[in-house]
């Protein structure tokens, strides 16, 4: 099953290339997102006002930073080729130390940073190999990367301790995300968001990014963490950029050169080590927990996975 998420979510990048070459960006994330929400809200039955609340609280928040994840990641996809945006935005893996270092005050170990430099000279190679010129898009799936280490830091900085159900919260979100490219697809774009299009295309990609990359995926992550290690989950979904890099060679005919696969590897092999030694910290943090009766960021022993 995690082999299968690594799987659709290597394919979203090209599916999403494709499908905004049909509408702006803004309507198709609204157009995904709004319908994602939209299958959600059953998952609101039975909750309690007080759940409810809590979920609210958390999800509105936390909503905000997955729509500047998501118009940062499909901007950029528009901007760069999909083979790069899978393994630059496997970075996030890396970031995340140093964004709980600045939010939570855990300083990241020697090995994090041995890691994101690894991670520095991969995009070095895949983007340019001469002098690190990224692109416009480039720059911004960084950037997403870095909001997505944020968002798994503040995930769990808002959701630690308190009885939020999953599928809620993930609604709640998404539906965030849906009405605000709404908003901003009114406010931004020339004449507002245009006619939706008819070409089956459009629909057949957005429709998998919603099934297969979003609930599918949402379950397949929560099924298997029940049931296996981290250190396996971080292992199988690892494979994400390779996937997403040889889905777009074959989808959109796309190519890299052997300096390019080069730096790609090295991207992957830093974000993998890096989930890796985050998850052996498992039973040290649970011995730190226990002497010194504090509560440590679950974020440390996180794997990275991110809602895409």
């Amino acid at each position: 099953m995690l082999l299968l998420v690594a799987l659709v979510w290597g394919a979203s990048y090209g599916l999403a290339k494709t499908a905004v070459l049909f509408y702006p960006v803004l309507g198709f994330l609204a157009v995904r997102f709004c319908i994602t929400s939209a299958l959600l809200q059953p998952a609101w039955r039975g909750l309690t006002r007080h759940r409810r609340v809590a979920v609210l609280k958390a999800g509105v928040p936390l909503g905000l930073i997955l729509l500047s994840i998501f118009v940062s990641e499909t901007y950029g996809l528009s901007l760069t080729r999909a083979s790069n945006a899978a393994f630059l935005i496997s970075m996030c893996v890396v970031f995340t130390p140093f964004v709980e270092w600045i939010v939570l005050g855990f300083r990241p170990s020697i090995a994090g940073f041995v890691a994101a430099g690894v991670s520095l000279v991969g995009a070095w190679l895949l983007t340019s190999g001469a002098t690190l010129s990224l692109n416009g898009g480039d720059a911004l799936i960084l950037a997403a990367a870095v909001l997505r280490a944020m968002m798994v830091t503040f995930t769990n900085k808002l959701t630690r301790g308190r009885d939020i159900p999953a599928f809620p919260l993930t609604g709640v979100q998404t539906g965030v995300v849906g009405l605000g490219c709404v908003i901003l697809g009114i406010a931004v774009l020339p004449g507002g968001l245009p006619e939706l299009p008819h070409a089956p295309l459009f629909w057949s990609s957005t429709g998998f990014l919603v099934v297969f990359c979003t609930l599918f995926a949402f379950f397949a992550q929560n099924y298997a963490l029940r049931r296996t290690s981290p250190t396996r989950v971080s292992l199988l979904m690892g494979m994400e950029p390779v996937f997403g890099a040889l889905f777009a060679v074959y989808w959109l005919h796309e190519t890299l050169s052997a300096r390019a696969w080069l730096g790609g590897v090295l991207i992957m092999s830093a974000s993998v080590w890096a989930a890796l030694r985050r998850s052996s910290s498992m039973p040290e943090i649970k011995r730190m927990v226990q002497k010194n009766k504090r509560t440590v960021p679950s974020s440390l022993t996180d794997t990275g996975l991110g809602d895409r």
